[in-house]
């Protein structure tokens, strides 16, 4: 009876140890549905600009002209910004003026010395105010330069910041431009598609604004690979020129493996 009682305990702790060794090794299996359950979710990105910037005042003056309205198109080297300069006009023409008569009595300097009727150091000094009144004609003319703004590249004014007849300040914002000749993606995917996702891979965007799936590219994968998520960032491009999609727009991306 007691060697019963003994096989039966013997059973009982046998199939206690098994039931605690399943429990165990069940959460290790529990990533890979997890793992599934992520690459099968949505996948969502936003349509962006290759190329934008904040055009800003490099000087203080009133603003007589903003040449594109917002929304509308430029091309690169258009002027966008002009301002009243009529005071760095004035400037100019005084350092002009002040120049020409600093090369007047360097020159007459230079005759006399030949005459030794002047001093090495005054020679030495008119022909210094030569120089000084040369860099005061370079600098307004560089600030002259500024009194217009040309356009960095070809694109759209996205955002409109001041308007005509109003004073800027130096380094003031004016105009948010950007380059919609290309739009692209950017959307994060699972660390292991790295296996079978390279550059060049095509795939399809439906945009929620249009409703339709557009062409795209992958153009750039992520430099690192972000350790905790196993995830990793991807750049794509539209593949064509679509004229209903803008910057902002967004949508899913519906990408798989070459073939599938």
């Amino acid at each position: 009876m007691h060697t019963t009682a003994r096989v039966l305990a013997r059973a009982a702790l046998a199939l206690l140890a098994s039931i605690n060794l399943a429990a165990v090794a069940a959460p290790a299996s529990a990533p890979a549905p997890a793992r599934a359950a992520l690459e099968k979710q949505d996948i969502r990105a936003q349509l962006s600009p290759r190329r934008y910037t904040t055009v800003a005042a490099e000087i203080g003056a009133k603003v007589s002209r903003i040449a594109v309205a917002e929304g509308a198109g430029f091309r690169a080297g258009q002027t966008l910004v002009a301002f009243d300069c009529s005071l760095q006009q004035a400037q100019l023409q005084k350092a002009k003026a002040v120049l020409a008569g600093a090369e007047r009595t360097f020159s007459a300097n230079q005759r006399l010395e030949e005459l030794r009727s002047v001093g090495k150091v005054e020679l030495e000094v008119s022909e210094a105010e030569v120089g000084k009144a040369k860099a005061d004609v370079a600098a307004n003319n560089v600030l002259l330069s500024k009194c217009t703004i040309a356009a960095p590249f070809a694109g759209r004014v996205a955002e409109q910041k001041v308007r005509e007849q109003q004073y800027a300040q130096p380094g003031q914002p004016l105009l948010e431009i950007l380059d919609d000749s290309v739009l692209e993606l950017e959307f994060i995917v699972p660390s292991r598609w790295l296996a079978w996702l390279k550059p060049g891979h095509a795939f399809q965007v439906q945009i929620d604004e249009t409703g339709k799936s557009y062409p795209a590219k992958v153009q750039r994968i992520g430099a690192r690979v972000d350790p905790v998520s196993q995830s990793v960032k991807l750049s794509a491009a539209i593949a064509g020129k679509f004229p209903e999609l803008i910057a902002g727009m967004s949508g899913r991306v519906a990408i798989a493996p070459a073939g599938q």
